[in-house]
């Protein structure tokens, strides 16, 4: 089976990132490190926690070469910043050297931010959820006001048919299943296309753009939301179903709550429930070709050694087979209180 060609592999991205490169950074930027370093879990870029002479330890992501434009991360400073300014709990990048939260130290393009602790929320509690909802509402009235201009649109093109195009053309789906996934896909794209036809013309707004668990650390007084890496435009519901979890009944109460929470600060339009399925088919795609376009950083091959197997692309067919299923079903609504 054909994984990709030599010259289509680049070189690991993070090769020159050595521990005396980040703490060399971090002096760049105008702190001092006592020479405590720990790396935190993160592919997409490097992040590590470091330790500050005469202060708290801080957290410094390095950014991925070639994956944004400085003006598109320095869009994602500003609405952070946007959003800490009126006291909504983001961990938005210090202002350091020259009251720049943007760096760049040899190759690499770096932000330090406060090392904000916490814990995975409680999305069984009600209280959690609309909490979250609040947050999340408070976000989405903020991200409504101006558009992005440098970072791009969640939407059918960029999170389905590209990546779809990608994985075809170098070669990661076996000869034995690329006929079946190729068609899987097209049925599931096909779904996608129906499903926002349904919802008609629904407002994009800036956005989380990935509000996982893993995103958002619960403290004592409630939740912080990190990691506006993938912020980017679309649909609220974006930052809303991957809060979903269980059966259909489940899910209906749990953004049941999730929606109390958020209309006290922004208004919902519920012709977007018809685009949760069609978010989470466009999210398997992407995440596939994510790995694949990865696979050349070494880190990728260790943290995900059954991608790209045949039983990986198996089931890969099931699971869009299920939500082409899915997808032609009525669109999940809020229970009843």
């Amino acid at each position: 089976m054909r994984v990709s060609d030599p010259e289509d592999t680049p070189p690991a991205p993070y090769a020159g990132l050595t521990p005396d490169c980040v703490l060399d950074a971090l002096e760049s930027a105008g702190l001092r490190s006592d020479g405590r370093l720990l790396a935190l879990n993160s592919y997409e870029n490097r992040v590590y926690q470091i330790g500050v002479e005469d202060g708290p330890p801080v957290v410094a992501k390095f950014y991925r070469p070639g994956r944004w434009s400085e003006a598109a991360i320095l869009e994602e400073h500003a609405f952070v910043r946007q959003l800490a300014e009126r006291e909504i709990p983001v961990v938005a990048p210090l202002p350091l050297a020259a009251g720049q939260t943007l760096h760049t130290f040899e190759a690499f393009c770096f932000a330090v931010y406060p090392r904000q602790s916490g814990r995975a929320p409680e999305l069984q509690d009600r209280n959690t959820l609309e909490w979250m909802g609040r947050f999340i509402g408070r976000i989405h009235a903020v991200g409504a006001l101006q558009p992005f201009a440098a970072r791009p649109l969640l939407d059918i093109a960029s999170f389905g048919i590209e990546p779809r195009d990608y994985l075809l053309a170098h070669g990661f789906i076996p000869a034995e299943l690329r006929a079946a996934w190729e068609s899987t896909v097209t049925q599931a794209l096909h779904g996608v296309q129906r499903c926002y036809e349904r919802a008609g013309n629904v407002r994009s707004v800036r956005l989380h753009g990935d509000c996982h668990l893993g995103n958002v650390l619960w403290a004592d007084d409630g939740p912080h939301f990190v990691d506006f890496d993938d912020s980017r435009m679309g649909p609220a519901v974006q930052d809303l179903w991957m809060l979903l979890s269980g059966e259909a009944p489940d899910m209906a109460q749990q953004l049941s709550h999730i929606l109390g929470g958020y209309e006290d600060f922004c208004a919902f339009d519920t012709r977007e429930l018809n685009l949760i399925e069609a978010l989470r088919t466009l999210r398997l795609i992407h995440y596939s070709a994510w790995l694949a376009r990865r696979w050349g950083d070494p880190a990728f091959p260790a943290a995900f050694p059954w991608f790209n197997t045949p039983r990986y692309w198996q089931d890969r067919i099931l699971e869009l087979r299920e939500q082409v299923a899915l997808m032609d079903e009525p669109p999940l609504a809020p229970a009843l209180a």
